[in-house]
């Protein structure tokens, strides 16, 4: 039987509430979505999408040396997708005064130093990409960016924040708590009044609760879509629900939806970062918490909620005295236990210091456990944009789609060297539909503001990072 193709957008669209906001559940891709093969490969619609991922601390440049058999191995996976770049320089984002955490922090993404405690010196790839492809705004019912992570140390918004508009202002509020990121992204069903019962009444509501119509129409005997197109709902619908459990521990679930977590025993903001002495937290913890936010961002993505924005793991100088055994690929990596190995406590005895002891001609255990990890990290975020249920009209995925940026504050860690400290610091990029190479580990030599500026031009992009005067140093090497 042949169906009209339809907009995923015309399907569970906006749905206004009376004096209780609004709520738009996006849709996964599916088969009626699309033309038929041959004229889908004339006429595909991929969105433009560009995506800042932000890690704590850094990866020092001996260690990348070192490839897919250090440090950097839980990237390997998806390495025919990604192009890792070594060798980049951020040494003119150097603020006389302030240390290379809050300077290296600020330059990722922007390559411009900050301008105070709460700007940076200019847009981020993201914002400069929005403008210039989206000059009218973004399409009804989206979130224009998205800024989210799991993250503590506080004491400067460039620790945190990887996405600025022009003015070095930033993009959107950060969202840091998987709740507050749902209600983001989701919308949210609120109490109208001030009633107690009203408000916990709402605990026990869904967003889908709004949708509900629509769902039984699309999924029913009358419904446009095939029996395959009809299922993708009925799981997308529930996967959300199952998100949404989580994010709020409700108390009843749906049938067949997994145990609810406890809630959240993670702190946020002033209580995570008592006078920047640190605080103690569990691998499990840690890893709970990111995972959901990582998981969320990655939905909103996945249904077309948003398509710029800012996801950080663990803030620039980040102090937290981390505890438990980690496991990757069926092996005990290492065991941490931050206060015992330094035998100090406060902020002295955080994962931090590791950074600032590094030398490369020692083991380092503890520091590549601890970047292992971001890496293994970073990765779960990215292979959620690679799955079945991110696949764009094209064939491809949503991470083969995106220019999604990685970076981080520091090529080294150690405060004695502003030049080697903000040298060779860790990037990496997706393809963005072919327009950068994948596949391999590239030395590019060259600074930050250059190899954006590069990135930037290949985006189809008119505006440019950095001091307007300033000669262009195109770096070719990274274009496909």
């Amino acid at each position: 039987m042949n169906r009209k193709p339809i907009d995923r957008r015309t399907m569970l669209k906006g749905v206004a509430l009376q004096g209780a906001g609004a709520v738009t559940i996006g849709l996964p891709l599916l088969e009626e979505m699309t033309l038929t093969k041959a004229m889908a490969a004339e006429q595909v619609d991929v969105p433009v999408r560009a995506f800042n991922v932000f890690f704590g601390l850094g990866i020092p440049a001996p260690l990348q040396q070192e490839g897919f058999d250090g440090v950097l191995e839980p990237l390997q996976p998806l390495s025919k997708k990604l192009l890792i770049m070594r060798g980049v320089d951020q040494l003119r984002a150097d603020e006389k005064g302030i240390n290379a955490h809050y300077d290296g922090a600020t330059a990722a993404f922007t390559a411009e130093p900050p301008d105070g405690e709460a700007k940076a010196g200019g847009a981020s790839i993201d914002q400069v990409i929005r403008r210039n492809h989206y000059r009218d705004g973004m399409p009804a019912g989206m979130v224009p960016t998205l800024v989210a992570g799991t993250f503590f140390r506080r004491s400067r918004i460039g620790r945190y924040v990887h996405s600025y508009n022009a003015d070095g202002t930033v993009a959107a509020t950060m969202q840091e708590k998987p709740r507050d990121l749902f209600e983001r992204v989701f919308g949210t069903i609120g109490a109208t009044g001030d009633d107690p019962n009203e408000r916990r009444d709402r605990l026990k509501r869904s967003v889908l609760d709004a949708v509900v119509d629509q769902y039984k129409f699309y999924t029913g005997a009358n419904s446009p879509l095939g029996s395959t197109s009809k299922a993708r709902i009925a799981e997308h619908l529930d996967r959300i629900r199952e998100f949404e459990q989580r994010a709020y521990a409700m108390k009843g679930k749906v049938a067949g939806a997994p145990p609810l977590p406890a809630r959240s025993k993670i702190l946020h903001g002033g209580s995570a970062d008592p006078g920047g002495e640190g605080i103690d937290i569990t691998l499990d913890e840690l890893s709970s918490e990111w995972r959901l936010m990582a998981d969320l961002y990655a939905l909103a993505i996945q249904t077309d909620r948003t398509r710029f924005g800012a996801l950080t793991f663990l803030a620039a100088g980040e102090r937290i005295r981390l505890k438990g055994d980690y496991e990757y690929d069926g092996r005990k990596v290492f065991q941490f236990d931050d206060e015992g190995q330094h035998k100090k406590s406060g902020s002295a005895g955080c994962s931090h210091e590791w950074w600032h002891q590094f030398k490369e001609n020692k083991k380092n255990e503890a520091l590549r456990a601890h970047a292992h990890l971001k890496m293994r990290e970073v990765a779960y975020f990215l292979s959620r944009l690679d799955t079945t249920d991110s696949i764009d009209a094209n064939g491809k995925t949503i991470l083969e789609n995106s220019l999604i940026t990685i970076s981080t504050e520091s090529g080294d860690g150690r405060h004695n060297d502003v030049k080697r400290e903000l040298s060779g610091v860790f990037h990496a990029i997706s393809g963005a539909g072919g327009r950068f190479k994948t596949g391999q580990i590239l030395d590019v030599g060259a600074e930050g503001v250059d190899v954006y500026n590069t990135m930037l031009t290949a985006m189809g992009c008119n505006d440019r990072l950095g001091p307007q005067k300033r000669d262009a140093r195109a770096v070719d090497a990274i274009r496909a």
